[in-house]
């Protein structure tokens, strides 16, 4: 396992995924607070919108998250999609996202009146103004909506979130197990060093004993041999 670890092609795959991973996540939470926080405020003149009906299904499908651009509301012409409040004929509070087909000049100075359609809804909605437009649908926001789409069912977010998460934890465990073996027996190398150093340092008693004699008793000695 330490020689796997160890492994610089595999520490280089390893750190890869774990970076994709975490930027992918970083991004979808980042769309989230957006959502929660901000609600329909616009950020660097766009806001982000998941479609939740099916009513423009063929261009937006349900989870798909579109981008919304703050837009002058003169230059809007038939056939653009744009996002609006509704406010009246049982879409108050609702935030909706579907066609011109119509545009009307209004009798009062509150600009002109907007009339929408979903491709797939069967009348037309109710009169929008000018105040009530949030902006122009630019498109669908590629990876965040893939994301969002896998994430929405149990099966996608099991594959996409769950099983990822575990085996960067695992993994994250292993290496730690890993570094944790391999200092130890760093260290129980530099001990065992330490003690040959020791004793080979060990003095010799009769040696030193030799060395610590005097002239004097080095010729006694010399005499008693003789």
């Amino acid at each position: 396992m330490a020689k796997i670890f160890q492994n610089r092609f595999i520490k280089i795959i390893l750190g890869i995924f774990r970076g994709l991973f975490i930027a992918l996540i970083a991004v979808y939470l980042i769309f989230v607070l957006l959502q929660r926080i901000n609600g329909n405020a616009s950020v660097f003149g766009y806001r982000l919108f998941t479609v939740a009906t099916g009513s423009m299904s063929g261009v937006y499908e349900i989870n798909d998250v579109i981008a919304v651009k703050d837009y002058n509301v003169d230059d809007l012409k038939i056939g653009d999609d744009i996002a609006f409040q509704g406010e009246r004929g049982g879409l108050e509070g609702k935030l909706i996202t579907h066609r011109i087909i119509r545009i009307e000049e209004a009798d009062d100075d509150k600009g002109r009146i907007f009339v929408t359609k979903g491709i797939n809804a069967p009348a037309e909605d109710p009169a929008t103004r000018e105040n009530q437009i949030l902006g122009k649908v630019v498109g669908k926001v590629p990876i965040i909506t893939e994301i969002n789409h896998v994430v929405k069912t149990q099966l996608g977010f099991f594959l996409l979130i769950f099983c990822p998460l575990t085996l960067i934890i695992v993994l994250e465990i292993l290496q730690t197990i890993t570094d944790i073996r391999l200092e130890k027996n760093e260290i129980q190398r530099i001990g065992d060093s330490f003690e040959e150093d020791e004793e080979e340092e060990v003095p010799n008693p009769i040696v030193e004993e030799v060395k610590q004699q005097t002239p004097q008793e080095e010729k006694k000695n010399d005499i008693e041999l003789l």
